[in-house]
């Protein structure tokens, strides 16, 4: 695995994906920043601290990184087939479950990698408008909400990622759907049913965005496991197939 691991990254060292993905969480940071400056009662969002980096970690989330971070997953299952190196790699042999499995744990590193990116680009911003402003536990506790989004964005669209390598139509439907997906927790998250079971709007209870009981938070919880145990379904018959 260590190793599947190392070659891994190696590849994608050499791919434009990963630039795609740091533009478009620099792009969200940007256009955050932008939304900062209209003013509500003669005040400036932007004015408030903590502001910014509140409104960057959600605004993402329903619009922009599960999308990206569904492209990187599916572009590193799909690629072996697309750029036809499958067969070579079926000849030394290697043990494709495991191959998806270590490109599964790279897109989940990756995805809270965004996420940190984010956040420090938020943070930064954040201290130099309001440097005496922003306490420790403020910083920390956005510093978890973001930690906490990467890795449960990950396992909310991991069904996601999964289909999308198993219909092998093209890695770029990955992004359409994940856009879809989360788009549509905005409407999820006007009820308080569906916030709680719906896979996008349960990863902010548990991140703790959202003021959630331990209940909410053990639901979503076992909601996120259920997507992971769909994904490796998906992805356990793709590699039969395969066969």
């Amino acid at each position: 695995m260590e190793l599947l691991l190392w070659a891994e990254r190696r590849k994608l060292r050499r791919s434009k994906i990963l630039w795609i993905a740091g533009f478009a969480t620099v792009m969200v940071a940007l256009i955050v920043f932008a939304q900062g400056q209209f003013t509500f009662y003669e005040s400036r969002y932007i004015d408030g601290a903590g502001w910014f980096m509140t409104a960057a970690q959600s605004l993402a989330t329903f619009y922009v990184l599960p999308a990206v971070i569904a492209l990187l997953g599916s572009y590193m299952i799909c690629r072996e087939e697309q750029e036809d190196t499958l067969k070579s790699l079926r000849l030394i042999p290697v043990d494709e479950v495991k191959l998806t499995l270590t490109k599964m744990v790279l897109a989940l590193v990756f995805s809270v990698l965004i996420y940190l990116l984010l956040f420090a680009i938020t943070f930064l911003i954040e201290a130099v408008l309001h440097f005496e402003a922003l306490s420790i536990g403020l910083v920390l506790g956005n510093l978890k909400t973001y930690l906490l989004d990467g890795i449960g964005v990950f396992f909310a669209i991991s069904p996601i990622i999964a289909l999308v390598a198993r219909m092998k139509k093209g890695y770029w439907l990955a992004l359409v759907f994940a856009e879809i997906y989360s788009f549509a927790g905005l409407f999820a998250s006007m009820s308080n049913q569906l916030k709680t079971v719906y896979p996008m709007t349960a990863v902010f209870n548990i991140s703790g965005y959202y003021d959630a009981s331990i209940t909410q938070v053990f639901i979503g919880v076992v909601v996120l496991l259920a997507c992971a145990v769909l994904a490796l379904f998906i992805l356990k018959g793709l590699n039969r197939k395969a066969k």
